[in-house]
């Protein structure tokens, strides 16, 4: 099974479409997850479209996307627990803040944004992943979102990009 993870897309803002190597990797999943920040419904929609899609909301997002989508949620997939939630609901780190989020929940891995910072790391048990931005890379040298492969173990992994 595969799933296909990105966050902070700031759409239009940032970028009129998805970058291609994002599109490719959206052309066989079967689920995505996106981390809030999409900015605009345009996305959600057309993502909507593409294959079974989760996601909550991000603290840019318009009310039509608060009104549609949760602030956290959790997807059972492939056998295992994925916790989504965007990162900027607290007073500490991001990570801090996606760990606190799921605090009295069982999750394999916590997926969040915010910061736009790729993070692949385990936590008392529990894998962080932040996809980092395929629109909008801030300081980071390249643009990124995620794969996750589930069989009987994940194989969590960066896609990394120079251009949009």
């Amino acid at each position: 099974m595969k799933i296909t993870v990105l966050s902070d897309t700031h759409m239009p803002r940032m970028s009129k479409q998805l970058p291609a190597p994002l599109l490719q990797d959206l052309q066989d999943t079967d689920y995505i997850f996106h981390a809030g920040d999409w900015t605009d419904i345009s996305l959600y929609e057309e993502l909507q479209s593409m294959g079974k899609l989760h996601g909550v909301y991000g603290n840019t997002d318009l009310a039509i996307i608060r009104g549609l989508l949760p602030e956290q949620t959790i997807v059972e997939a492939g056998g295992k627990r994925f916790g989504i939630v965007h990162g900027h609901m607290g007073r500490g780190s991001t990570e801090d803040n996606a760990l606190q989020a799921f605090k009295s929940e069982q999750v394999d891995c916590i997926v969040f944004g915010h910061s736009h910072i790729p993070v692949l790391k385990e936590e008392n048990g529990i894998i962080l992943f932040n996809p980092g931005s395929p629109t909008d890379k801030r300081r980071q040298s390249q643009y990124s979102h995620g794969v996750i492969r589930v069989d009987d173990e994940m194989d969590i992994q960066h896609v990394y990009y120079d251009s949009k």
